[in-house]
Parts: structure tokens; C-alpha cells; sequence
């Protein structure tokens, strides 16, 4: 199914061509249930609830977790993406229309919900870290999770823990983001090896840049 990653005129982790990768990825594990962890400013969730909406109509479900603006002072070893640390564009307009007339944090829950409001029916938007989250989270019924939230190695590693707990041996898809050279962050890169070694779990490279597990 084709259907072209759009930015929404917002900030987002996978610009140009890396948008219609992650979404044929997508497309080609036909899901019906996704939870993404690293919301960010949203557009890859209203991407990913446009795409489940084709292939499935109203049934289906999107659950994102991210902290949201909170307050980050524990995780001291935590790698926070570069597109995140401001709210400056490279084009004025959206500077102006984001930044002084509706003075909107588009990391923010009320401003991703904003943007998801067409499927308000189907999403829900968590706040909080993935430690405590995930745990709270029945992660049996998803088919397909994008994990692109918290960047130091004890978080990745953390989370791909927990999430297997509930995953394994289910034939399910976690793909992470930030793992190839096209996109590095070393601290990923060793906990996605370090998990997957551990578990006996074979590893893709998408692109140079994306890791997916099946588990």
C-alpha cells in the first residue's frame, strides 16, 4: 500500500525519504495495533493512525507514550533527539505561527492530541517514563512497535526487556530507530545488540538506519 509520509508542518525525527520507509515497514506487517514509544511532536503517530485507518478502517488502536515536557532531571544519561532541544524553524512562517501567535509546545499532549483528533476514538497519548508505562501497559495485543523514546543505553535496553516479557515468541515487530550509521547513536546500537544476543533474536537493518526485531 502506498501512502506518503507527511510532516503535518511540524518537527520530525524521520525527514525526506526516512518517513516513506518507515511507513512501507509499516505497511508491509499489515498491523492492526501499534504502540510507539517517543511521540515526539506527533507526526509519525497521525502518519501511522492514517495508514491503520486504510488498512483497517475504525478497528484499530494507537497507543503513544512519551514524557511529554516533564521533567527529565533523573535521567541524567538521557540523549534527548537535536530537533527537540528548541522550537526553532528554518522557515520563519512556522516560527511565527508556532512560536508567537499559538505560543504552542508541539511536544506537548494537548498539542499531539490536537493533531490526532481525527482518531480520538482510536488513540491514546500517555505521559510518563517507559519504566513505570510499560509495565502498567496489557503489550500483548500489539502487533508492531516503533521504539524511537529515550536514547541511553539503560533506557533502550529497559524497554526492549519489558516489552519482550509480553512479546516473546508471538511473531510480533519492534523496530527502533537510531540504530544504523545513517542515523547513530552508539548507546542504541550496543543495547539493541546486547538485547538481541542475549535473546537469541535475529536482527534487520532497514535501510542502514533502522533496527527490527522479530520477537
Amino acid at each position: 500500500m502506498q501512502l506518503k509520509y507527511k510532516s503535518y508542518w511540524r518537527k520530525s525525527g524521520l525527514k525526506g525519504r526516512w518517513g516513506n520507509i518507515f511507513l512501507e515497514r509499516l505497511s508491509n506487517h499489515n498491523p492492526k495495533n501499534v504502540l510507539e514509544i517517543g511521540v515526539f511532536c506527533g507526526v509519525t503517530a497521525r502518519n501511522i493512525c492514517d495508514l491503520l485507518y486504510k488498512i483497517n478502517g475504525k478497528n484499530f488502536s494507537y497507543i503513544g507514550v512519551d514524557l511529554f515536557g516533564s521533567d527529565q532531571s533523573e535521567k541524567k544519561d538521557e540523549i534527548k533527539p537535536k530537533f527537540l532541544k528548541d522550537q526553532k524553524f528554518s522557515n520563519p512562517l512556522k516560527n511565527i505561527y508556532y512560536n508567537y501567535i499559538l505560543k504552542e509546545n508541539l511536544n506537548s499532549i494537548d498539542s499531539v492530541s490536537k493533531l490526532l483528533k481525527k482518531y480520538s476514538g482510536n488513540i491514546k497519548l500517555i505521559a510518563g517514563d517507559t519504566n513505570t508505562v510499560l509495565k502498567e501497559l496489557d503489550l500483548q495485543n500489539f502487533d508492531f512497535i516503533f521504539l524511537d523514546g529515550g536514547h541511553s543505553y539503560q533506557t533502550v535496553i529497559n524497554d526492549l526487556k519489558i516489552l519482550y516479557e509480553s512479546m516473546k515468541g508471538k511473531k510480533k515487530v519492534i523496530l527502533c530507530d537510531d540504530y544504523g550509521k545513517e542515523s547513530y547513536i552508539p548507546e542504541v546500537e550496543k543495547a539493541i545488540n546486547d538485547f538481541t544476543k542475549e535473546n537469541n533474536l535475529k536482527l534487520d537493518l532497514i535501510e542502514n538506519r533502522f533496527a527490527e526485531i522479530i520477537t
